[in-house]
C-alpha cells in the first residue's frame, strides 16, 4: 500500500504547527498512526486507521487553515452587504 498521501497529511500537520515534530507510523496490517516526539518519548495522537480515515483525522488536527480568499470573494461580500435588508430590490 501506497502512503504518500498519509505522509503528506503529516507534513501538513507539521506546517500548521510549527515546533512540533510529527511522526507518521505504521502496522504490518497497513494501517497508520501518527504521534508527536515530546521530550524524547513517542506519544501517540491516534489508533492505526485505513489510509483514508487517517487522512482525514490527520486534516482536522490542529489548527486550520484559513480559506482562501479572493478579490472576488470580498467584492461578493460588499455587494451582499450592500443590498437592501428591506426586500426592495426596486422597481418590477
Amino acid at each position: 500500500m501506497r502512503s504518500t498521501r498519509a505522509a503528506a497529511a503529516v507534513r501538513r500537520l507539521g506546517a500548521r504547527c510549527p515546533g512540533r515534530d510529527f511522526m507518521l507510523s505504521s502496522t504490518g496490517n497497513g494501517l497508520f498512526f501518527v504521534s508527536e516526539l515530546a521530550d524524547g518519548a513517542e506519544v501517540p495522537l491516534c489508533e492505526p486507521l485505513a489510509q483514508d480515515d487517517f487522512v482525514r483525522a490527520v486534516d482536522a488536527m490542529g489548527p486550520q487553515p484559513e480559506p482562501r480568499r479572493t478579490r472576488h470573494d470580498a467584492a461578493f461580500e460588499r455587494q451582499l452587504a450592500a443590498k437592501p435588508a428591506d426586500g426592495d430590490d426596486g422597481p418590477p
